[in-house]
C-alpha cells in the first residue's frame, strides 16, 4: 500500500498505520489528526473541506471537538469506517490535490492529550519483571506470590495525573522510611524510577453488572499508546502494605501523543507463552494474545533497555476479562496498562528497579556517568515498533518522554 505523502513509505507511519491523536498550532486550537510520515492530517479540515461526508452520523460529534473522544464512544463498525475513508485519502492520488490542505507538518506543532482518561489501572502482566521483583525483595522465598499465576493483577491508579509525552515530571515529595531510621521522614523522593509499558485505550463502554468476555475485546478496545508509569520506590515501599501502590505511583503517568488503532497491529498478534496453571474459564480462549511489539528505553539519548511485549504472561483480553469479570464497568476513555515489561535478559528490564539490582549494581550511561535511580535533569524516553503489514515492514508506537524536574 503506497501513499502520496512524501516521506511516507518506510517511515514507520505510513497509510497501514494512521495513529489518531491531537495537535495545535500556535495561535490555533485542538485539532484532531492521524499521523502520515511527519505530517499531521486534520479529520477537522478534512471535514469541512466534505472530505469525510457520510462516513459516521453527527460527524461533527467526531471530528470538530478537538478531541478522541467522541470517536473512542462510537464503536468498532464507525472505527472501521473512519480507517478506511482516511485510508483511501492518503492512498488515492486523486485526494491529494484538496488533502494536502490538511496536512500540517508535525514540526509546526504540539501534541496535547489525545482524550480524556477517564479511569486508569495498571496490570502486573510481566513474569520475567515479577520474577526480578520478588527475588530482589524476597530473596528468601518464592519469587511469584501465590496468586500471580491465576489472575492478572492489576491496581487502580490516578486518570488526573496522566499527562501526554513532553511534560515534565516534578519529582514527588513524600514518606518515605530509611533502612537505617526508626521513623519514616519525609521529603523528595530518592528512588525515582521508570515503568515500561504499553497502555490499551477503551472505546466502546460495557455494562455495569455485566463482564465482557476475553472474546469481545475488540468490540470494546480502541488502541494502544506507550506508557511510562513514573514510580518512587522509597515512598511506595513504605506505604503499599496493606493496601498496595498510591502516592509512590499516583504523582505522574506519561503516554505517547498518537493513539494506534488495534486494526494496524493485525501483523504483529503472537501465541502467548504456555499459561500453566490453565487459568479459570473466564481467562481462557483463544481470543488472549501476545503482540511482537519492540521497546526501547533511553536516559538522555544513551540506551539502557530493549524489552520485548511479546513475551508477557498475561494478554490484554485477561486484563480486559478480569477487570470486569466482577460486574465492574469500563467505558470511554478508560485505560489499562500492561505493567512493566521485561524479558529474561539484564539488557530487557523496564525498571531502573531491575537494571541496578535495587541500587546495588549502578549501570553506566553513555556520557560515562551512571545511573541507580533518575536524577534531577534526566530525560527519559521511550520508543517502540511492531511488524507491519508486509515483510520487513515496521509500525511505528512513537514515543513517549518526560524530563525529571526538582521537587517543589
Amino acid at each position: 500500500m503506497s501513499s502520496w505523502v512524501r516521506g511516507a513509505e518506510g517511515s514507520g507511519f505510513g497509510p497501514s498505520h494512521l495513529p489518531y491523536g491531537v495537535v495545535t498550532t500556535p495561535g490555533g486550537h485542538p485539532e484532531l489528526a492521524v499521523r502520515i510520515g511527519d505530517h499531521a492530517l486534520s479529520l477537522a479540515r478534512l471535514h469541512d473541506m466534505g472530505k469525510l461526508d457520510g462516513v459516521v452520523p453527527h460527524a461533527v460529534e467526531v471530528f470538530d471537538i478537538g478531541s478522541l473522544d467522541g470517536l473512542l464512544a462510537r464503536g468498532p463498525q464507525e472505527w472501521s469506517a473512519v480507517r478506511r475513508r482516511l485510508v483511501e485519502i492518503v492512498t488515492d492520488p486523486a485526494e491529494e490535490l484538496m488533502a494536502h490542505e490538511a496536512m500540517l507538518h508535525l514540526v509546526d506543532t504540539t501534541n496535547l492529550l489525545p482524550w480524556t482518561v477517564a479511569d486508569y489501572v495498571d496490570f502486573y502482566s510481566s513474569e520475567h519483571h515479577a520474577t526480578n521483583v520478588g527475588r530482589i525483595f524476597r530473596p528468601d522465598g518464592d519469587a511469584l506470590t501465590p496468586n500471580w499465576k491465576h489472575l492478572p493483577i492489576g491496581y487502580h491508579g490516578r486518570a488526573g495525573t496522566v499527562v501526554v509525552s513532553g511534560t515534565d515530571v516534578v519529582r514527588p515529595n513524600g514518606q518515605r522510611k530509611p533502612p537505617h531510621e526508626e521513623s519514616p521522614v519525609f521529603g523528595p523522593s530518592r528512588r525515582l524510577d521508570v515503568e515500561v509499558e504499553v497502555g490499551f485505550v477503551v472505546g466502546t463502554p460495557s455494562t455495569h453488572g455485566t463482564s465482557v468476555p476475553a472474546s469481545a475485546f475488540a468490540d470494546h478496545v480502541f488502541g494502544v499508546v506507550l506508557v511510562n508509569d513514573w514510580s518512587a520506590r522509597d515512598i511506595q515501599a513504605w506505604e503499599y502494605v496493606p493496601l498496595g501502590p498510591f502516592l509512590g505511583k499516583s504523582f505522574a503517568t506519561s503516554i505517547s501523543g498518537w493513539v494506534l488503532p488495534m486494526a494496524a497491529l493485525s501483523a504483529a498478534r503472537v501465541p502467548l507463552p504456555i499459561q500453566e496453571p490453565l487459568p479459570l474459564p473466564y481467562l481462557c480462549g483463544h481470543a488472549a494474545t501476545g503482540y511482537d511489539v519492540h521497546l526501547e528505553v533511553a536516559v538522555n539519548g544513551s540506551v539502557v533497555s530493549r524489552p520485548e511485549y511479546a513475551g508477557l504472561y498475561w494478554a490484554p483480553q485477561q486484563m480486559l476479562a478480569h477487570m470486569t469479570v466482577n460486574g465492574a464497568t469500563t467505558g470511554p476513555g478508560d485505560l489499562f496498562g500492561s505493567g512493566t515489561i521485561s524479558g529474561p535478559r539484564a539488557d530487557q528490564r523496564g525498571s531502573f528497579l531491575e537494571l541496578s539490582w535495587n541500587g546495588t549494581e549502578p549501570f553506566a550511561l553513555a556520557d560515562g556517568t551512571t545511573r541507580t535511580f533518575l536524577e534531577d535533569g534526566d530525560t527519559v524516553t521511550l520508543r517502540a515498533w511492531a511488524p507491519g503489514p508486509t515483510p520487513g515492514s515496521r509500525i511505528g508506537l512513537g514515543e513517549v518522554t518526560g524530563r525529571i524536574t526538582s521537587a517543589r
